[in-house]
C-alpha cells in the first residue's frame, strides 16, 4: 500500500473545513435563533461566539489545502491525478502555481479559499456590527458548506491517480502559459467571490429587519473592491484573448465571457442604486433583488465554466457537477424569494420620485438600461441550452446579436454617464439644464461635425454602416460627457480656489479630497468613457492574409511589412515555427516583428503568439498561421486596430477612480486645519 502523505493531509483538511463550516452553519443559525434582541443573546455569546471561531478555522484548513496542493505541484506529485493532468516537469514555475486554477478541482478550491478568506476578514471585523456580522458569518457558512461538499465528494483535487506513478504529467493547457493568466483568474474569482459579502450582509439585514441604511455603509467598500477585481478580471481576461487567441479582437461574446459580464452589470447597477437608498431612502427592493442577482449570476457564471452546458474556450470539459449547481442556486432563490416577501413591508420607500429631470430618474434609467443589457447576453448565453431542450438541437447566437442590442444600450449609457451627475436631486429646473448642457452640448455638435468633415460617412460605409454610426454617435457623445466632467471638476475647484487661494491644480485636489467618493465616480465615469472611444475604434478595423517568403512585403494602413527570414527552436517545453518581420512606416524602420506558433510536447497541442506593434493611434497585430504545405511559406495574417489601447488606458483610469472613491474625505476640520498651516504667514484664510 502506497503512502501519499501530502495528498492525505490536503483531502483531511478538507474534510476538516468541511466539518467548521459546518458547525459555523449549524451553531450560528441556533445562536441567532435564540437571540431576542439586542439586550439578549445577540450571537457574540457563548455560542455564537464558538461559531465566529469555527468559521476562522476553516480559512485556516482551507490554506492548508491549497498549500497541499500547491506544493504537489512543485513536487511534480503525480501520483495526485489533478497534478498528473495540469502539470509537466518542464513547465515553468509561475505557471505551475497557477495549475492551482487550471483545472475544475483546483479552481473550486480557489472559490472556497478565497470564499474562506473573505469570511475570515469579515468575522475578525465582526464589532462594526456584532449582531449583523454573524447574520452574514451564517449565511457565507452556508455557501462556503456548498463548496466544499463538492471538494470533498464530487470534485476532489487530491484523488489519487490509479497505477504506477507516470515519469511525467500530460501538461498545462497552452494557452494558459501566458503571463496574464497567472493574474487574470485570481483576479476574477476575486470578484466573483467577494460579491458573496455583500449578499451575505444584504439577506441577513433583510431577515433581521435591520434598521436603517448601515448595512449599506458597511458593504460599501466590500461591494466596491470586488466591482474592482471583477473589472480587472474581466479585462485581463479581454486582454489575454487579444494576445493569445490570435483573432485579431479582445471580445467574442463568448459564453464565460458573458459569464463574467452579467455579474458586473447588476453589480454596476447596485453600486449606483444604493445612492438612492442612502440620500432619498428609496428603491430599497431594487438594492436587495440587485445584490441577490448579482449573487446568483456569480454562481450561475461557475456553473456555465464548470458543467459543459455551453461551448468555449475558457470551459472546462464536461463535468457531471452540473446538478449540484442547479440545486444550489434553486435554494438559495427560493431563501431569497421567501425572506423578501415576509419582509417585503420593511422595504417601503421613504419617498417617491417627483420629476423625470432629476438625479434619481437617471439613477432608475440607468438601472433599467444595464438590467435590459443583462439580460440580453443573459438569454443569447443561455439560448443555444434552451433550442436544444426545445426543440433537439442547438442554435446559436453569434456576435451580430449582441451588437445589434447592446450597441444601442451602450450609446444610452454613455449618454446617461454624462447627463445623469448634472441633474439635481428631486427636480432640476429649466434654469438649470440651460446651465449645466450648453457647453456638453456644443462639444457634441462640434465633435460630429468635425467627424463628418474628416471623412466619417456612414451612409457609405456598405456592411460597416452599424459600426461606423455607432462610431460617430459614440465619438460625439464622448465629447460631450468628458466636456461635462471637466466642466464638474473646473467648477468645484473654482469654489475651493476662492476660499482658500490655492492654484488651479491645489484646489482640484483638495476638492477631490473633500468627497472622494463624488469625484472618484467622475473619474470613474471619465475612464469609461474613455473605454468607449477605443471600443469606436473598432469600426476602423483592416485586416490582410498573405504568404510570405524571403524578401515578401505586405501592406496595411500606413506600415509596411518585409520578409527577412522565418525558421524554427525548441526547448524542453515546446518547439517553435516564426518570421522575422521588419516594420516600416513610408521609409523609417520602426521596429522588428516575431510573430510564432509553438507546439507543445506535453499535451501535442499547437498555440499562437501574437507579435505586436503598438502606439495610441493604432495597433498592428501580427499572425504566424503556420505553413502552406505547398510551398513552403509562412502564411502571416496581419490587423490594423484603431485606438486599441485607448481601452486598456480607460480601465487604469476606472481602478484609479476606484481607489479615490475608496479613500475616507477630508473632514470639514481636517480641511480647516491643513488650509490655516498652508497659508502663507499673514495671509487671510477663508473657512469652508
Amino acid at each position: 500500500m502506497r503512502l501519499h502523505p501530502m495528498p492525505e493531509f490536503g483531502s483531511f483538511t478538507l474534510l476538516l473545513a468541511l466539518a467548521l463550516s459546518v458547525y459555523t452553519l449549524v451553531v450560528g443559525g441556533i445562536a441567532l435563533w435564540r437571540s431576542k434582541g439586542p439586550a439578549a443573546d445577540d450571537g457574540s455569546g457563548r455560542l455564537g461566539e464558538t461559531a465566529r471561531r469555527a468559521g476562522i478555522g476553516s480559512f485556516v484548513a482551507l490554506s492548508c489545502a491549497a498549500f497541499a496542493l500547491v506544493w504537489a505541484s512543485f513536487t511534480n506529485d503525480y501520483s495526485v491525478s489533478y497534478i498528473l493532468h495540469h502539470t509537466n516537469k518542464d513547465l515553468n514555475t509561475a505557471y505551475k502555481f497557477s495549475a492551482l486554477w487550471s483545472g475544475q478541482e483546483g479552481s473550486l478550491l480557489l472559490w472556497a479559499w478565497l470564499l474562506s478568506a473573505y469570511g475570515f476578514v469579515l468575522r475578525m471585523r465582526h464589532k462594526v456590527d456584532v449582531r449583523l456580522s454573524a447574520f452574514a458569518s451564517t449565511i457565507l457558512a452556508g455557501i462556503q458548506v456548498f463548496f466544499l461538499l463538492l471538494l470533498n465528494f464530487a470534485a476532489p483535487p487530491f484523488a489519487i491517480q490509479p497505477g504506477p506513478v507516470a515519469m511525467d504529467g500530460f501538461g498545462l493547457n497552452p494557452l494558459l502559459q501566458y503571463p496574464e493568466m497567472v493574474i487574470h483568474p485570481p483576479m476574477l474569482y476575486l470578484g466573483y467571490v467577494g460579491f458573496s459579502v455583500p449578499f451575505a450582509f444584504a439577506l441577513g439585514a433583510l431577515m433581521m429587519r435591520y434598521p436603517g441604511e448601515k448595512w449599506i455603509h458597511i458593504t460599501r467598500r466590500w461591494t466596491m473592491v470586488t466591482w474592482l477585481f471583477l473589472t480587472c478580471g474581466i479585462f485581463l481576461g479581454a486582454h489575454w484573448a487579444y494576445s493569445v487567441l490570435g483573432w485579431g479582437g479582445y471580445w467574442g461574446w463568448d459564453p464565460v465571457e458573458n459569464a463574467s459580464l452579467m455579474p458586473w452589470l447588476t453589480g454596476t447597477a447596485f453600486l449606483h442604486s444604493v445612492m438612492m437608498q442612502e440620500k432619498r431612502g428609496m428603491m430599497k427592493s431594487w438594492n436587495v433583488w440587485l445584490i441577490f442577482s448579482t449573487f446568483l449570476l456569480t454562481i450561475l457564471g461557475t456553473l456555465l465554466t464548470r458543467s459543459g452546458i455551453v461551448s468555449s474556450v475558457h470551459a472546462f470539459a464536461q463535468s457531471s457537477i452540473g446538478g449540484w449547481f442547479y440545486g444550489f442556486i434553486l435554494i438559495v432563490f427560493a431563501i431569497c424569494l421567501f425572506t423578501f416577501f415576509k419582509q417585503k413591508d420593511h422595504l417601503k420607500s421613504e419617498n417617491k420620485l417627483e420629476s423625470l429631470v432629476s438625479r434619481e430618474s437617471s439613477f432608475l434609467f440607468n438601472n433599467l438600461v444595464l438590467l435590459a443589457a443583462c439580460f440580453t447576453v443573459l438569454w443569447g448565453t443561455l439560448f443555444p441550452v434552451l433550442s436544444e431542450y426545445v426543440q433537439g438541437s442547438k442554435v446559436t447566437v453569434g456576435a451580430p446579436f449582441y451588437n445589434r442590442v447592446n450597441l444601442p444600450i451602450g450609446l444610452f449609457l454613455l449618454f446617461l454617464t454624462g447627463i445623469g451627475p448634472l441633474l439635481a436631486w428631486r427636480s432640476t429646473s429649466l434654469r438649470s439644464i440651460r446651465r449645466n448642457f450648453v457647453l456638453p452640448g456644443i462639444a457634441m455638435g462640434v465633435t460630429f461635425v468635425a467627424l463628418m468633415l474628416s471623412g466619417v460617412h456612414p451612409w457609405s460605409a456598405g456592411d460597416d454602416m452599424q459600426a461606423e454610426i455607432f462610431s460617430l454617435v459614440t465619438f460625439s457623445l464622448a465629447a460631450g460627457v468628458i466636456t461635462a466632467i471637466a466642466a464638474e471638476f473646473l467648477r468645484g475647484a473654482g469654489v475651493v480656489r476662492t476660499q482658500t487661494g490655492k492654484n488651479l491644480f491645489g484646489s482640484t485636489i483638495l476638492l477631490i479630497r473633500r468627497n472622494t467618493r463624488r469625484y472618484g465616480g467622475y473619474l470613474v465615469h471619465f475612464g469609461i468613457v474613455v473605454m468607449f472611444i477605443g471600443i469606436a475604434g473598432g469600426a476602423f478595423n483592416q485586416s490582410r492574409e498573405q504568404e510570405m517568403g524571403f524578401g515578401d512585403t505586405v501592406k496595411l494602413g500606413p506600415y509596411r511589412l518585409v520578409c527577412q527570414s522565418f525558421t524554427q527552436d525548441s526547448n524542453p517545453n515546446y518547439d517553435t515555427e516564426y518570421a522575422l518581420l521588419d516594420v516600416f512606416k513610408g521609409d523609417k524602420k520602426l521596429t522588428q516583428l516575431a510573430p510564432e506558433r509553438r507546439f507543445y510536447h506535453a499535451s501535442q497541442t499547437t498555440s499562437t503568439m501574437v507579435a505586436l506593434h503598438s502606439t495610441l493611434a493604432t495597433d498592428l497585430y501580427v499572425i504566424y498561421e503556420g505553413k502552406n504545405p505547398d510551398t513552403d511559406k509562412p502564411i502571416i495574417k496581419v490587423f490594423l486596430n484603431p485606438l486599441m489601447n485607448w481601452i486598456w488606458i480607460g480601465v487604469l483610469i476606472v481602478v484609479l477612480g476606484t481607489f479615490v472613491a475608496l479613500v475616507p474625505n477630508l473632514t470639514r476640520t481636517a480641511a480647516r486645519a491643513r488650509v490655516e498651516i498652508e497659508a502663507p504667514l499673514g495671509a487671510e484664510v477663508h473657512h469652508v
